[in-house]
């Protein structure tokens, strides 16, 4: 849907002021390589003219930037001081994709808990390097740093704490990282940027799973009781860009997750509206408009990469059987990535299953009507996809 500029948006962000205050918060200069200013300016340009952003949002706009640069900044500084962060050997054994809202978040933390296995943890995904002086293991004012975010979110938009479990210290998406770098779906999922979503569809995102691999290594450096464990991947941006994570991580097998579109695609756009609260001024109507058809999008760039990459590389998950049997599921997939069921995991499995049942969090309340969309056209174009998964 075309937009028109907004004449009562804020300042224009701009990339060398952006970079200037990354350097002086950080106190260093080097970023390592600067492939990323490309997908920066193309993000900078699109969010100044369609971005919408108000006042706080802008001041959010700049402060995910500005952290993300300073995150690159330490850990470039960090490799200079400690070459051997290179030499950490990163297992990623699994890579959790399929459309939001199949389920794949309480996933990847029930495989997150089995022993052998670890997960980008949220507050790392904020900051994933360390504050100055943060001693070595107790990242103490970075998950202070990301409880306050989550408080701020909620205060903001408070339906979010029934959308999606936000805690710390739990696995959460490399997208967060990667959307520092401005590639990955972070970026149109926390801003409005239409243009900027079909300019990344062509653009080669690889350079930015190549960082991913260094930040993994940083992040098993900084705790070394993570060596040797096999590490559990998710994000939603993998389903439009499956190929660029499979290649980048050869031996992960590519867990889909699914779920009838009739449910996820209203409860993804009411999330997406939910976030965009955050930093613009959009009408459920005119969330509704880009996300459902980008859904669409992203599952036909999948359904074309699944073919190519091969059916031997996946495993599918039913969100319903999760639901009714979710141990079984998860040994499903722990067997296929080597890690065999004992007693000793299926207790590790069940405490974790007693502590994050879904009658915990509040109701998820989400209709057709209010985002415009209409349920014989959702039938229509996902049609392919829910007579192979679902029906």
């Amino acid at each position: 849907m075309a937009t028109q500029p907004d004449q009562t948006q804020t300042q224009p962000l701009d990339r060398e002021a952006l970079l200037q205050q990354a350097r002086e918060r950080a106190g260093l200069t080097d970023f390592g390589d600067l492939w990323f200013l490309e997908p920066m300016d193309h993000f900078i340009e699109a969010s100044n003219r369609e971005g919408r952003l108000t006042p706080a949002g802008r001041e959010g706009t700049v402060e995910v930037v500005v952290k993300g640069l300073v995150s690159r900044l330490r850990m470039v500084e960090d490799i200079k001081k400690h070459p051997e962060i290179l030499d950490e050997q990163v297992d990623v054994a699994g890579i959790i994709l399929g459309l939001p809202r199949t389920g794949s978040t309480i996933f990847q933390r029930l495989l997150a808990s089995a022993p052998g296995m670890t997960g980008l943890r949220w507050y790392e995904a904020q900051n994933f390097a360390p504050f100055p002086g943060e001693e070595r293991g107790n990242p103490v004012e970075r998950r202070a740093y990301a409880q306050s975010m989550i408080d701020g979110w909620l205060q903001l938009s408070p339906e979010l704490a029934s959308i999606h479990p936000l805690e710390p210290d739990a696995p959460d998406e490399e997208i967060l990282v990667l959307g520092q770098m401005f590639v990955s779906t972070m970026i149109e999922g926390m801003n409005y940027v239409p243009s900027f979503s079909r300019w990344l569809n062509s653009y080669d995102q690889s350079k930015g799973h190549e960082d991913l691999k260094t930040i993994l290594k940083y992040l098993q450096w900084q705790d070394p009781s993570r060596k040797g464990r096999k590490w559990i991947l998710k994000s939603p941006s993998n389903l439009p860009y499956t190929e660029v994570a499979a290649k980048a991580f050869p031996n992960a097998l590519l867990i889909m997750t699914h779920r009838d579109p009739l449910q996820t695609v209203p409860s993804y756009v009411s999330m997406q509206a939910a976030l965009y609260k955050l930093s613009a001024t959009l009408s459920d109507e005119e969330v509704g408009a880009f996300w459902f058809p980008r859904l669409v999008e992203w599952m036909r760039m999948f359904e074309a990469a699944r073919e190519r990459i091969g059916e031997e590389r996946f495993i599918d998950i039913d969100y319903r059987e999760v639901g009714k049997e979710p141990m079984a599921q998860a040994e499903r997939v722990l067997s296929r990535m080597g890690i065999p069921m004992n007693a000793q995991l299926e207790e590790v499995l069940a405490e974790f299953l007693a502590g994050n049942k879904r009658e915990q969090r509040p109701m998820h309340d989400y209709s057709l009507e209010r985002f415009g969309l209409d349920e014989e056209a959702i039938k229509r174009e996902f049609s392919t996809y829910r007579e192979r998964y679902i029906l």
